[in-house]
């Protein structure tokens, strides 16, 4: 029997990372065995992927060593960095150098690294109806991880950048339609008329674990930009009515009331509304739900998601 080839998976316990393990662990033909990394090896959802049969192991991205010896043997990675917990470009950049680094010592043959786009390649830096952030970002969460895409590069590391979008499942978290005070159930998204590509979390690593099994032959060096549907407010709003059978108007946020939230990262979520919204051209032209589905045939749209997610939003009625 062929010995498995070992895919490191950092965020194992998140959203993203959860996927390509679940994946990497559900498929039949077993090709890649998961290396799962997690600062709390000891926590319910690291014993979980230990039970479902993948190698845990401890590490910290603050902790360039211990990344370096969890990577040792790998064949390849999935990185993803954890912008919203620390809020910190210089952070979150020195965890993508330490997985670079590291990367390139182990010598990996495939990494797909999680990214998103350079907004500052789009936005002008005097377009004041997104105020420069973070000393020098437009977007920090997207910017950090557009620039970080060149360590990987200057590295020598094989890697996939995996351009990801909007979670449906932020439709749960963050964006349910509430009932306004009017009594209408409403939907509120500060996008205008402009479309939000989206996706669910889980079809993420799904179609991660395509681009490992498809192999940096085909891959390295590549931007995949995914999403599984390009839906308007409105037409977000329609498939929500006809989901939980009762009208959902979609009402429109404006930016500073965005702005107003107070949330830390709101400016940040703002700008990167307006980027969304503004340059759509350049964000939702770039992603294509059918060429994705080239690579995951499952890959779900709204109404396929919102099917299998009803119960969040009606309690189980």
């Amino acid at each position: 029997m062929t010995e498995q080839k070992i895919i490191v998976v950092v965020g194992a316990t998140g959203q993203q990372g959860g996927g390509v393990a679940r994946a990497i662990l559900d498929d039949p033909e077993k090709r890649f065995a998961v290396r799962a990394l997690t600062r709390r090896p000891d926590s319910d959802a690291a014993k979980a992927l230990a039970a479902a049969g993948a190698e845990v192991v401890a590490a910290d991205l603050d902790d360039e060593a211990s990344v370096r010896a969890a990577l040792d043997g790998a064949y390849g990675g999935f990185f993803v960095t954890a912008f919203w917990e620390y809020n910190s470009v210089e952070r979150e950049q020195a965890h993508a150098r330490a997985l670079a680094n590291g990367a390139a010592a182990a010598g990996l043959r495939h990494v797909i690294w999680s990214t998103l786009p350079d907004t500052r390649e789009h936005i002008a830096p005097d377009d004041h109806r997104a105020p420069t952030l973070a000393g020098g970002y437009k977007v920090p969460h997207f910017d950090s991880k557009g620039e970080a895409d060149a360590f990987f590069a200057e590295a020598g590391v094989p890697t996939t950048y995996l351009s990801t979008t909007f979670y449906f499942d932020s439709f749960i978290d963050y964006f349910p339609p509430s009932r306004d005070e009017d009594g209408v159930l409403a939907l509120r998204l500060p996008m205008g008329e402009a479309k939000l590509p989206g996706i669910a979390a889980e079809d993420i690593g799904r179609t991660a674990f395509a681009i490992f099994a498809r192999g940096p032959e085909e891959f390295a060096g590549q931007t995949v930009s995914i999403s599984g549907e390009n839906l308007t407010g409105e037409e977000y709003a329609a498939a929500f009515s006809r989901a939980l059978g009762e009208t959902v108007e979609y009402r429109p946020l404006s930016l500073d009331q965005v702005r107003a939230q107070p949330t830390p990262g709101s400016d940040d979520f703002a700008n990167m509304f307006f980027f969304y919204a503004e340059h759509q051209d350049v964000f939702a032209g770039a992603r294509d739900p059918e060429q994705v589905r080239k690579l995951h045939p499952q890959l779900q749209d709204f109404a396929g998601w919102l099917a299998a997610h009803r119960d969040a939003f009606t309690g189980g009625a």
